[in-house]
């Protein structure tokens, strides 16, 4: 047992040697990802950058996924017995529009960290094509895109046209296959605002349904003829309102969150509004709260658009579902983060009412998402930014390298292990779960009330 302890510790110390060697292309890879950031399913640039420098790394079974992600293979055994790990990164930007690396065009900036951790998807992978030859398994690198759940308007025509099924890139990645032969899965996170260092293992995060709404009023003359008019605008302010008045009656332990914008307030300051929109998310911890509180808004969106004699439309979206991580993998990662940085105390089950469509992956595989320090400023502010690239973009490669490499060291014992722990559920269940939960909408349907 000493010699296979020994030998581990020996492969994790060759892994962490590989990652650092690499230090000044990773940290250049990752900062020209942050100053070209793009929004999802447009990330073509990110695309290509990603690309070559896997093609630097002479990998070249890759393939394209969800319009603009890429999976790719490692060298190795291919033998079908063996399990296959995926390491994950993410492509896309945030809307941050004041960020000072933002996009003057689009508003997009990596205001989310999204560039490290694709970063440190590449370093785990360029550490462990060296150490593959020591492993029973395959490692595949997954870019996936899309995961900031932005430009609803732009997706829902992708969603129309057919080139997507689900607004979230793993969503998308999910039901086009790309998961089918993967068996274990994890990427790491930015922990916002964390200048020390610090780790976050078995993390929670909400899941949510996305909201588009329409308030439908009658045009008049807003000087002349308000009378004829039904404003539409005061009925979408009428249901921000009764919004509001839900919140006390949510329970502290559903974290359930409602943070609705209106996109569209009317024409032109002289005519009645007769067209409204509204865009929101309902988020909670659990798939029961969350249906508990979707029906609540809507209730509160109908009963206001009838107050005023208005019309409402609700197009209620597949959003994400809640994170479940797994437990046995969590416990690897933390027993890595031990030994590999002692000097950045580990911190366990903190609650997060963000989401992630890592959680819809976490109903398919067992899959971790950690999160690591490293950056100032908090998640989707113009203030974010690395200050410690260290620990932004190697220390997370270098844990997921470790992690990988426990799970199939010893002839993958540590994979079985984690896979015997987790039930899953394959992709048709997946889609009859989104299906189900908005029935008796379907995945983009509608709810309607007439103008009165």
């Amino acid at each position: 047992m000493n010699g296979k302890r020994i030998t581990m510790n020996n492969l994790r110390k060759k892994l962490y040697d590989y990652i650092i060697e690499e230090k000044d292309s990773l940290y250049a890879f990752g900062e020209d990802i942050f100053r070209h950031p793009e929004l999802g399913y447009r990330e073509h640039r990110t695309h290509d950058k990603v690309q070559e420098a896997l093609l630097g790394m002479g990998v070249k079974d890759m393939t394209t996924w969800g319009l603009t992600g890429i999976k790719a293979w490692l060298p190795g055994q291919k033998d079908p017995r063996l399990p296959n790990i995926a390491i994950l990164g993410e492509m896309d930007a945030v809307v941050s529009p004041e960020h000072p690396q933002a996009d003057p065009l689009t508003g997009a900036a990596h205001a989310c960290g999204h560039h490290a951790g694709l970063t440190a998807m590449l370093g785990a992978g360029m550490s462990l094509l060296k150490a593959l030859p020591e492993l029973a398994g395959n490692i595949c690198l997954i870019a996936a895109p899309a995961e900031e759940y932005v430009e609803i308007d732009y997706r829902r025509c992708l969603l129309a046209s057919g080139k997507i099924r689900y607004l979230g890139g793993k969503q998308q990645l999910i039901s086009e296959g790309c998961f089918d032969d993967i068996h274990i899965a994890m990427m790491v996170h930015a922990l916002s605002d964390s200048p020390s260092p610090q780790i976050c293992v078995s993390s929670t995060a909400g899941g949510f349904v996305g909201k588009s709404v329409r308030f439908m009023g009658r045009e008049a003359h807003a000087g002349g003829a308000p009378h004829l008019g039904v404003n539409a605008l005061n009925a979408a302010s009428a249901a921000l309102m009764c919004i509001h008045a839900l919140r006390e009656t949510f329970r502290d332990e559903d974290h359930v969150r409602v943070h609705p914008i209106i996109t569209r307030g009317g024409d032109m300051v002289n005519t009645v509004p007769a067209d409204v929109r509204m865009e929101s998310y309902v988020r909670a911890a659990s798939l029961e709260a969350l249906a508990d509180a979707n029906a609540r808004v809507n209730r509160a969106i109908r009963g206001a658009a009838y107050a005023l004699g208005a019309g409402a439309e609700i197009e209620d979206l597949p959003g994400y579902l809640p994170l479940e991580e797994s437990r046995m993998l969590s416990r690897i990662f933390e027993d890595n983060a031990a030994l590999l940085y002692p000097q950045a105390p580990v911190i366990r089950n903190q609650p997060f009412c963000g989401s992630t469509d890592m959680g819809d992956l976490s109903y398919v595989l067992p899959v971790i998402q950690p999160t690591v320090s490293g950056f100032t400023g908090a998640l989707h502010s113009k203030d974010f930014r690395v200050t410690d690239p260290g620990m932004a973009y190697l220390a997370p490669a270098v844990l997921m390298a470790a992690t990988a490499a426990d799970l199939l060291a010893e002839g993958g014992q540590k994979a079985a292990a984690v896979l015997k722990e987790f039930t899953p559920k394959d992709k048709e269940q997946y889609n009859s779960l989104w299906q189900e939960f908005l029935s008796p909408r379907s995945l983009s349907g509608k709810e309607n009330i007439c103008l009165q």
